[in-house]
């Protein structure tokens, strides 16, 4: 049977952080039958700025030994109310996540399969990858839910205590 990975970029949604403060974030499925990946099927919610982070982080990790495509341009004009700029931006970053998963080099980095499989934020993202949590990178990925909770499997004892490591590592 021949490998595939297909990814879907849909389901745009204004997430508001406080009464002048608003985002867009965006509905990543992958459905794949590729060794590489943990779950064959996965969905997660993410933001434009968190596909920056991944981009910063792949090319930090891959350094020069493979192209790494463009994500759609940064407008300081962008409108959460306009069906056209979200559309693009939408297929613009599927069109990055499709490169990214059709490159063997990026798919050997753990940061990829956590932003794509897991609920994590980018800290904690970090912090797995790295090998400062308590968890691995393939039980965060086997704990995350479809939801759109963090990390719902962690305790919030574990979760505070984590952030208090974080902590204190950084200091």
């Amino acid at each position: 049977m021949q490998e595939f990975t297909g990814v879907w970029v849909r389901d745009p949604r204004i997430q508001k952080e406080d009464f002048w403060h608003a985002y867009m974030d965006y509905e990543i499925c992958i459905h794949t039958n590729s060794l590489a990946f943990t779950k064959k099927s996965s969905c997660v919610r993410r933001r434009y700025s968190e596909f920056v982070w991944l981009r910063k982080k792949l090319q930090e990790n891959a350094m020069l030994i493979t192209h790494l495509p463009k994500l759609p341009p940064k407008n300081p004009f962008f409108s959460l109310n306009n069906a056209r700029e979200i559309g693009a931006r939408m297929e613009g970053l599927r069109k990055f996540l499709e490169e990214v998963v059709h490159s063997p080099v990026l798919l050997s980095d753990s940061c990829l399969h956590l932003f794509l499989q897991s609920q994590l934020s980018v800290k904690k993202i970090e912090a797995c990858a790295e090998g400062r949590s308590h968890y691995t990178v393939s039980e965060a990925i086997h704990s995350s839910c479809s939801g759109n909770k963090r990390f719902q499997s962690l305790s919030e004892e574990n979760m505070e205590e984590e952030e208090n490591d974080m902590h204190c590592e950084s200091e």
